[in-house]
């Protein structure tokens, strides 16, 4: 494999919290193939630790860099915070000895370029799982052996089980286990074992299959099975895993790393680009600015905003400064379009062809909607912030229409008055101003949200299917009119 033929991986990790997800965007070319990928782990399974270790053996980090790293880490008696040391960024965090700011590091795996996101535990850690990224593929999920630590880590506040669920009801359906701190269990097989066997029905609650899991035993702190196999524990003999792809077998995390399967990128699907931004940029005029989440953009297209309803002729597609021939699903793109005011168009719209599918506004929709973190209950008529894709809107909860089961999806209760924390309901939801979504199962990044109150997530939901608003005649730009006679 040519280094220019790599696909490239982002690795996001997050604190305090047992689950993580990767969504790999594998392109059929060389530019710019990313997996992305998140790691949760309870707050002191050693996820830092790990992940740093992999940065600090996988050559992300200069030696001199490491060298203060140990130095610094050394004189404030945290000599055991050496690798997550690598991901501490901020002197304020250091000496709290929990990493807290994001940071960014690269490695290099045979198969994959990884770019690790070092997320915190904080509030708006869901936010920005749902919003975020593109859709996740695959969790990796970090357990700590340590007599106590495993049991805390599962049964802390079900907090485990909730970003399990998360991610599951999100469409995430790989998943590798990385059992950390087997040095102090003493790298007992018993231990090992024990662990597999509560973490296995954990996981196939949630709806996960273990059988499809590769569950490495790890110490992110000395090494052992992250990138060579270890000789503290001449009864492991590897970890394997099936899938409908086949039969994966490897020893360490990074083979683990390495087994997960790119998915397909959706190019084949009509466009669909968020705006992030929109520039008026002198000599050059209005430039949105974006990630494509599917389809493709190219210059001479015609594209409609939604929910705005402006329709114009895009004349150029840049990213980092070059002109593309085509943006596709993953590019964070700037493109230039004909006579449209910075003023007609702004964050939280989205592009489409105007020829396949153009987006539209939502009169309404209805979603699964799981509460996570809310202290009272959610009855019709409640209007949070929902945050979807690039948007920000208020919606109301107008009818709650039945109850169900996260698992089974089966109704459980029919026309409840309200839901609480841990229950999961089928809501019709009404935007309090114009807002373009779309059904998770058409277009996934459009079709999953937050609900924002009290400055934290409060529930999770994801769009079944959308009433969409019947278009007005909204503006076509000359240029598009040009553009669709040709």
């Amino acid at each position: 494999m040519g280094k220019e033929d790599k696909t490239h991986i982002n690795v996001v990790v997050i604190v305090r919290i047992i689950l993580g997800a990767y969504s790999i965007n594998h392109l059929e070319r060389d530019r710019s193939n990313t997996v992305l990928t998140c790691y949760n782990s309870h707050v002191d399974s050693g996820k830092s630790t790990t992940t740093g270790h992999l940065i600090y053996q996988c050559g992300g980090i200069d030696r001199r860099t490491i060298e203060k790293f140990e130095k610094e880490a050394a004189e404030l008696g945290k000599g055991s915070f050496k690798y997550a040391w690598v991901l501490d960024k901020l002197k304020a965090e250091r000496e709290r000895g929990i990493t807290i700011d994001i940071a960014l590091w690269k490695f290099e795996t045979p198969k994959y370029y990884v770019t690790v996101i070092d997320a915190p535990g904080h509030r708006d850690f869901i936010k920005n799982m749902i919003t975020g990224t593109s859709q996740a593929d695959c969790a990796i999920l970090i357990i700590a052996a340590g007599t106590g630590e495993f049991e805390a880590g599962i049964s802390k506040d079900g907090q485990t089980r909730e970003h399990a669920l998360l991610a599951y009801t999100l469409g995430v359906k790989q998943l590798i286990v990385a059992i950390n701190k087997m040095d102090t269990a003493n790298w007992a097989e018993a231990r090992y074992q024990e662990i597999i066997k509560e973490t296995s029905n954990f996981i196939k609650k949630v709806g996960f299959n273990p059988k499809a899991v590769a569950f490495v035993p790890i110490s992110g702190f000395n090494g052992d099975n992250m990138l060579q196999p270890s000789t503290n524990c001449p009864w492991y003999k590897g970890w394997e895993k099936e899938t409908k792809a086949g039969k994966f077998t490897g020893k360490t995390l990074l083979e683990a790393i390495d087994s997960i399967e790119p998915p397909k990128r959706p190019t084949d699907k009509p466009l669909r680009l968020p705006l992030q931004d929109v520039y008026k940029i002198g000599g050059i005029g209005t430039v949105p600015v974006g990630r494509i989440e599917t389809g493709v953009l190219k210059p001479g297209m015609v594209v409609t905003f939604a929910p705005s309803n402006v329709t114009t002729e895009v004349k150029s597609v840049e990213m980092h400064h070059e002109q593309l021939t085509e943006g596709v699903p993953g590019d964070n793109v700037g493109f230039n379009v004909k006579n449209v005011s910075v003023k007609e168009i702004r964050r939280g719209n989205v592009a489409g062809d105007s020829k396949n599918d153009p987006p539209m506004g939502a009169a309404s929709f209805t979603a699964q909607v799981i509460v996570m973190n809310h202290p009272g209950q959610v009855g019709a008529g409640y209007a949070p912030v929902l945050d979807c894709h690039t948007a920000h809107i208020a919606c109301k909860f107008a009818e709650l229409q039945e109850k169900i089961d996260r698992r089974t999806g089966k109704a459980t209760e029919t026309a409840p008055k309200f839901i609480k924390s841990g229950d999961s309901a089928i809501v019709k939801m009404i935007p309090s101003k114009p807002m373009c979504v779309e059904a998770f199962t058409d277009y996934p990044p459009l079709g999953r949200f937050a609900v924002r109150d009290m400055r934290q997530t409060v529930a999770v939901g994801v769009i079944k299917a959308v009433d969409k608003s019947a278009a007005t005649a909204g503006k076509v730009t000359k240029s598009a009119a040009k553009a669709t006679k040709k």
